[in-house]
């Protein structure tokens, strides 16, 4: 049995007992207690606060971590370019949340702890040797699937309590990972590609939820060679056909890395593709995900396995979300999007499609937000500019915030 595997069910016997181990199984990583305020209607954002975040009233902000600094109260400093994150529960009724570092060539993962008041009391490294780690996805299991975003990227499984050694997934493909997501009921996970005619991808474990091997499969929207051509409005079906050699094998050189067998991608003729496909999201029977070449927010009907868009830049009455990048989904049902410029805002958007900003970062327009998660009880946000303040070294390698409110 995978260590990984073994481990979640050490927690699982240690904390909850057996009894409590099959709901365990079925609950993916989010806000445990839903909440009905509304974030759509949360109110304008005020004046920005000393850290230059606006907010709407009633909510604040903290830094918790800077790139080249020591995490308060620990001894450890953070990464560079702060990426896709997500928290998970601790059995001290503390969390964790873990952060991906979208660096060249030593990239990786890096967690911070709180305890149950929200002090940071530890930072350690869950994986390392690593490169350009985008976003991810947490698991029911309470993994963390860290995705590297280059041609041979590949999904890592790490440890976010720091106990066992981070391991490679190679089954669920070598390709530009942006995101994934589980679907705990259906034992399936989704995938984005985030490059220009990149595709929409399911994994099923062999042995759910043991990651070691599985089928990958890719979307097919019949009548759309690419996605941007569906119409706003309508409501197509997906089917999923196998891909062939999920990992392709490339030879490497002194200069760079030469591809000798077809990329994912390109494996299945019919394949739908989709133009950069960024953050994914599990929520309620659904899959929630983005793509940057058309500014448009995906939603996938798990049970009807059908797709339609919950937004379009160039449809929606009030488009002021652009820059579509990373997603969650707060403890009211609302999506949660991250902008990758844009106007450097978390947006919220309703299940009828309605927008408002919650977070806006001042005076960092050059970089983008990160990594939105929140905390178990759905009472924390946090996220991260992954470059921090223009020209202001080393501010500008990416800085890590929390958000407190009536969420």
């Amino acid at each position: 049995m995978d260590t990984l595997r073994r481990a979640f069910l050490r927690r699982s016997l240690k904390t909850a007992g057996i009894a409590a181990m099959a709901p365990a199984m079925a609950q993916i990583s989010r806000p445990a207690q839903a909440s009905s305020t509304s974030l759509v209607q949360a109110g304008p954002l005020q004046a920005p606060d000393d850290l230059g975040i606006r907010l709407p009233v009633g909510f604040s902000s903290r830094r918790i971590a800077q790139a080249f600094y020591r995490v308060p109260n620990t001894r450890k400093g953070w990464h560079i370019f702060p990426d896709g994150g997500a928290c998970f529960e601790t059995d001290d009724a503390g969390w964790i949340y873990v952060s991906n570092s979208e660096f060249p060539a030593a990239g990786g993962v890096q967690a911070v702890r709180f305890n149950a008041l929200g002090d940071i009391v530890d930072a350690y490294n869950i994986l390392s040797g690593t490169s350009l780690n985008c976003a991810g996805g947490a698991t029911p299991w309470n993994t963390w699937l860290s995705c590297e975003e280059h041609d041979l990227g590949f999904v890592w499984e790490c440890d976010p309590y720091g106990n066992e050694k981070a391991v490679k997934r190679p089954y669920m493909g070598m390709f530009k990972h942006e995101a994934v997501a589980v679907d705990p009921i259906n034992q399936h996970l989704y995938l984005t590609e985030d490059t220009g005619d990149g595709c929409f991808y399911r994994f099923t474990p062999d042995d759910y939820p043991n990651l070691e091997s599985g089928l990958l499969e890719v979307a097919v929207i019949d009548g759309f060679d690419a996605a941007t051509d569906i119409d706003p409005d309508a409501i197509v079906d997906v089917r999923w056909l196998p891909v062939e050699a999920p990992f392709p094998q490339f030879e490497k050189t002194k200069s760079s890395a030469l591809l000798n067998s077809v990329p994912t991608r390109y494996q299945v003729e019919d394949a739908t593709h989709f133009r950069g496909g960024e953050g994914i999201w599990y929520h309620d029977q659904r899959v929630f995900f983005t793509t940057k070449g058309d500014n448009r927010v995906w939603e996938l009907d798990l049970q009807a396995q059908k797709l339609s868009i919950l937004y379009d830049i160039n449809t929606n009455p009030n488009p002021i979300l652009s820059g579509v990048d990373n997603v969650t989904v707060a403890p009211s049902g609302e999506v949660i999007v991250a902008e990758d410029g844009g106007d450097m805002q978390l947006v919220a958007i309703n299940e009828f499609g309605d927008v408002a900003p919650i977070v806006q970062v001042v005076d960092q327009d050059h970089s983008e937000i990160t990594g939105p998660a929140f905390n178990p009880a759905g009472k924390r946000l946090y996220f991260s500019s992954q470059r921090g303040p223009k020209k202001r070294f080393p501010q500008n390698l990416g800085i890590t915030y929390e958000v407190l409110g009536p969420f």
